[in-house]
C-alpha cells in the first residue's frame, strides 16, 4: 500500500499486462521451516542506471547493476507467473506508466532478506539484502531541497519516474514525506543493525543514508512535534508521517532496530521517541465501543481502520524496548487484547472497516501486520495470550480464511494476492504479497509453538461475532431509502444505501433469533454538533423496553476532508436474549442511518484441522462476568481484558468457564 487512499489497497489485486514469463522453482530451505524465498528470488531483476543528478549509491561505479523486485506477478497456466510493472506498458520505450519497480517493495524485500539471512545464515539472502539496500539508496535523493526523500518508481532500464501516471502524492514522489520514505527508514535501520559488525564500511554508508532520511522527517514532519489538532472532535497528533500512524509505524520499526544497534546516536533516539509518541496517541478511546481499542491508522479519519499496514502495535513494542519506555506499550496491549478478538471473531484481517466491515478483501499485508504486532507485543509485555491469538491469525495462510484453501505454498514461497469475502482467491503473487508472506513465515519459524498451532488449523468451522445489518433492509419503515451522494465520504465509506428518518418517522430492523444478549451500535452520518441538522433518535426492542437515546453529532471538523463523520454510536443497554428486532424513532432533525453493527455478548471463532486439531476463541463484550460453555478437548486458557492469564486447565469434555468483561479464552 503506497497511498493514503484506502482504494489503493485493492490496486494490486486487479492489474494485469504482458511481460516476462517464468516459473518459480521450488527451493529447499532448512527442514521443518516455512520460509522459502524462491518466488521472491524469481521476482528480482537488475537495472543499470545511467545516473541522474542527486542519485547515487554505494560502489555504483564498481558495481553498476542494481537489483529490484518486479511489482506484480500474474498467474499463468502451469504454475508460471508473469512479472509486470505498474500501470500500462509503452512497447516503444519499455516503460510503464508507473514503473517496473518501486521503493516500497525494494525496502520491504530488503527486510525479508535481512531477516532471512540473520535467522538462517543464508549467504544468498545476505547478498540479496546488500544489493537491495544499494538499490534503495539509489532511489533516495541525496542532495538539494528534497534531500532524504525517495523517488517511488524506476523503469526497467534504470530511468527514474518521479511523477507516475496516475498521479500519486506527493508528486514528484520525492517532494515530501511519504510511505516510501518511512519504509526506507525501516530498511536502512534493520540493514545497519545487521551489517554493523559484519561489514562496517557498508553499515557506515547505511547509517549516513538513514540519517539523511531522518533529517527529512525532522524538518518536514517533526517540525510540528507536540502540536495537536482535531478530526471531527477527536484529538490527534500533527506529527505523523503523511498523517498516518500506519506509515509512521514502519519508520519506527527501522529506527528501533537502529537505535538498538547504535545507542549513542541520541538524535535518532529522539526522532524515534517523537514518532512513537505520535503512533501511541492514535490509540485510546473506549475499548467497549467502535473501534474497540484499535490504534487508528490515519489522523484524517476517525471512521477508518484497515488491516494492511497496521503494524502500529508492533512498532510501539519495538520502540518501548529500544527506548526503555514501557508507557509506549500500553495502547499496543489494548489493541492486542481488546480489538484483535473482535476482529478475529468478526471475520479477520479485512482491508477496511470504514467504519463498517465493507472492504472484506483480505491480503497478506494485513494478516502479516496483525501477526507481527501480536508476536511483538506479546514478547515486550510478556503476555503469552498474544501468541495464542497470533496462531489463530496466522492460520489464514493455511486455509482458515474465506476460501478454505491455503494462501501460502511453502514449496515455492508463493503467497496469493488476496481472498474476497465470497472465497474467490486472486492467484497472482506480486511483490507485496510475497514479501509479507515471507515476513510471516520467518516470524512463525522463529516461534515454533505458534507455527505448529497455526499450520494445523486449516478451516473455519464456526464464527459468531460482529456482523452488519444494513439500514435499507429495515423490515418496516416510514422513512426513505436512498443512495448517498457518493459512497466515499472523503474519510470513510457508506456500506450501501442509507435510510433517512425525519422527526416522527420510525423503522424496525430484524436481528435474527439469538439465545444470548447482543450489543447494537447504529452507524449514521453525524453532522457537526449544534448544527441545524443535528438529530436525535430513541431505540427500543419489540416489547417497548428502551435501549437508549442517541444524539447524532460530532465535534469540530479540524483536518478531515468534510464536516461531520460516519460513525457508530453505542446504545446504553443490550438487546436482551430472545429479542429478534430493534426499532428506532426519530424525535428531532433528520438522521441518515447506514447500518447497525451487532455483536453477541460472547463472540466465538472455531477453527479445525486434520487429525482432530482444533481451536476456539471466545471473547466477552459483557459488562459483568459471564459463565460460558466450551467443548474441548484441549487446554483452555482464560485471560482478562489485558491479556493476563487467569486460569489454565486441560479439559476432555464440555465444561464451563468464567469470562471477565473484555476478557477472552482460547481452547486448543
Amino acid at each position: 500500500m503506497r497511498r493514503i487512499s484506502w482504494t489503493a489497497a485493492l490496486a494490486a489485486l486487479v492489474l494485469g499486462s504482458s511481460g516476462l514469463v517464468a516459473t518459480a522453482a521450488p527451493q529447499a530451505d532448512p527442514a521443518g521451516t516455512l520460509a522459502n524465498t524462491a518466488h521472491l528470488d524469481f521476482l528480482l531483476d537488475q537495472a543499470s542506471p545511467a545516473g541522474e543528478p542527486g542519485h547515487t549509491t554505494y560502489r555504483l561505479a564498481e558495481e553498476p547493476a542494481l537489483t529490484f523486485p518486479w511489482t506484480y506477478a500474474d498467474a499463468r497456466p502451469g504454475g508460471a507467473f508473469e512479472r509486470i510493472g505498474g500501470g500500462s506498458l509503452d512497447p516503444a520505450t519499455g516503460h510503464w506508466s508507473q514503473g517496473a519497480y518501486n521503493a516500497d517493495d525494494v525496502s520491504r524485500a530488503a527486510v525479508v532478506y535481512l531477516r532471512h539471512w540473520q535467522q538462517t545464515g543464508s549467504p544468498a539472502s545476505r547478498e540479496h539484502a546488500y544489493e537491495l539496500l544499494r538499490s534503495l539508496a539509489y532511489l533516495q535523493t541525496s542532495s538539494g531541497p528534497n534531500a532524504g526523500n525517495v523517488v517511488l518508481w524506476i523503469q526497467p532500464d534504470g530511468t527514474l519516474n518521479p511523477s507516475a501516471e496516475p498521479v500519486e502524492l506527493p508528486d514528484p514522489s520525492d517532494s515530501g514525506p511519504s510511505y516510501w520514505l518511512a519504509r526506507t527508514i525501516w530498511a536502512f535501520g534493520e540493514g545497519y543493525a545487521a551489517f554493523a559488525s559484519e561489514d562496517p564500511s557498508f553499515a557506515a554508508f547505511l547509517q549516513e543514508r538513514l540519517r539523511l532520511a531522518v533529517d527529512a522527517v525532522d524538518r518536514q514532519v517533526l517540525s510540528s512535534y507536540g502540536e495537536y489538532t482535531v478530526a471531527d472532535g477527536l484529538r490527534v497528533p500533527s506529527w505523523l508521517i503523511v498523517d498516518g500512524a500506519d506509515a509512521t509505524a514502519e519508520a519506527v520499526l527501522g529506527l528501533s532496530a537502529y537505535v538498538g544497534a547504535a545507542p549513542s546516536d541520541s538524535g535518532a533516539a529522539e526522532t524515534l521517541r517523537k514518532l512513537a509518541e505520535g503512533v501511541a496517541a492514535m490509540g485510546g478511546g473506549d475499548p467497549d465501543a467502535w473501534p474497540y481499542g484499535a490504534i487508528l491508522p490515519w489522523a484524517q479519519s476517525r471512521s477508518m481502520w484497515h488491516a494492511w499496514g497496521s503494524q502500529m502495535p508492533a512498532s510501539l513494542a519495538a520502540a518501548s524496548v529500544a527506548l526503555d519506555a514501557p508507557s509506549l506499550l500500553r495502547p499496543a496491549v489494548v489493541d492486542s487484547a481488546r480489538f484483535v478478538p473482535v476482529l478475529l471473531t468478526g471475520g479477520g484481517a479485512d482491508n477496511g472497516w470504514l467504519p463498517t466491515p465493507t472492504e472484506r478483501v483480505q491480503i497478506a499485508y494485513g494478516v502479516d501486520s496483525r501477526l507481527q504486532s501480536l508476536l511483538a507485543v506479546g514478547a515486550a509485555a510478556d503476555r503469552p495470550a498474544f501468541d495464542d491469538l497470533a496462531a489463530l491469525t496466522a492460520a489464514w495462510y493455511f486455509g482458515a480464511n474465506p476460501a478454505g484453501e491455503p494462501m501460502y505454498d511453502p514449496a515455492t514461497g508463493v503467497t496469493f494476492d488476496g481472498v474476497a469475502a465470497d472465497g474467490a482467491i486472486n492467484r497472482n503473487s506480486g511483490a507485496e504479497s510475497t514479501i509479507h508472506g515471507q515476513l510471516s513465515m520467518l516470524a512463525l519459524d522463529a516461534h515454533t509453538d505458534v507455527r505448529e498451532r497455526a499450520a494445523g488449523l486449516t478451516s473455519v468451522t464456526g464464527r459468531d461475532g460482529l456482523r452488519l445489518v444494513e439500514a435499507e433492509a429495515a423490515t418496516s419503515t416510514t422513512g426513505t431509502v436512498r443512495a448517498p451522494t457518493a459512497a466515499w465520504t472523503g474519510e470513510s465509506l457508506w456500506s450501501g444505501s442509507l435510510l433517512s428518518l425525519s422527526a416522527g418517522q420510525t423503522a424496525t430492523f430484524s436481528l435474527g433469533a439469538a439465545e444470548a444478549p447482543r450489543l447494537v451500535e447504529p452507524v449514521s452520518w453525524l453532522p457537526l454538533a449544534g448544527s441545524a441538522t443535528a438529530a436525535r433518535t430513541s431505540w427500543t426492542v419489540a416489547d417497548g423496553r428502551a435501549l437508549g437515546t442517541l444524539r447524532h453529532g460530532v465535534g469540530p471538523q479540524g483536518l478531515t476532508a468534510v464536516p461531520g463523520a460516519l460513525l457508530p454510536l453505542p446504545l446504553n443497554r443490550v438487546v436482551p436474549a430472545g429479542a429478534s428486532s430493534v426499532s428506532v424513532a426519530a424525535s428531532r432533525g433528520v438522521v441518515e442511518l447506514d447500518a447497525l453493527l451487532v455483536r453477541p455478548e460472547i463472540s466465538r471463532l472455531t477453527l479445525a484441522g486434520a487429525d482432530g486439531a482444533g481451536a476456539e476463541l471466545l471473547h466477552s463484550a459483557a459488562s459483568s462476568p459471564r459463565r460460558v460453555s466450551v467443548e474441548g478437548p484441549g487446554t483452555v486458557r482464560v485471560y482478562d481484558g489485558s491479556g493476563r492469564l487467569q486460569s489454565s486447565r486441560e479439559i476432555t469434555a464440555p465444561t464451563s468457564i468464567t469470562l471477565r468483561p473484555g476478557g477472552f479464552a482460547v481452547v486448543g
